[in-house]
């Protein structure tokens, strides 16, 4: 019996917290699965499909603080944020990672200067809209 509980708990309490020993992987799978997938995952009004490395390429090269700057704040049929006004840059960021990584790509959390390219393309690309 006492057997029998120990592998319950390293099942169900260790193995779970294994998955993603990351949180911010953690968080990027989630919003990814929240807000994202609705339309990359089928590719709605053209939205890349996540692991399709030919339609994820382009977008890839165009560098880390683009995407995610034109993204967080809407590009062509895609709203600002994917449509969940409450995302932090931050947030938005991971669940790109999430999707980028998935589709060809190699990219990392952004530090803390890269956090402030980003934020300095958001505001270029507000004042030209």
């Amino acid at each position: 019996m006492k057997i029998q509980l120990i592998i319950y708990l390293i099942f169900n309490l260790a193995l779970p917290q294994l998955t993603f020993a990351n949180e911010k992987d953690a968080s990027g799978v989630h919003i990814y699965n929240e807000v994202c997938s609705v339309c990359h995952s089928g590719g709605v009004a053209n939205a890349p499909k996540i692991g399709d490395q030919n339609a994820w390429k382009k977008l890839i090269n165009e560098g880390q603080v683009i995407i995610t700057a034109h993204g967080y704040v809407g590009v062509r049929a895609m709203p600002p944020k994917g449509g969940k006004e409450s995302l932090s840059i931050g947030q938005f960021a991971e669940a790109l990672i999430y999707m980028v990584n998935k589709s060809g790509g190699h990219w990392v959390s952004p530090s803390k200067s890269m956090l402030a390219e980003i934020n300095n393309e958001i505001a270029n690309r507000k004042k030209s809209q």
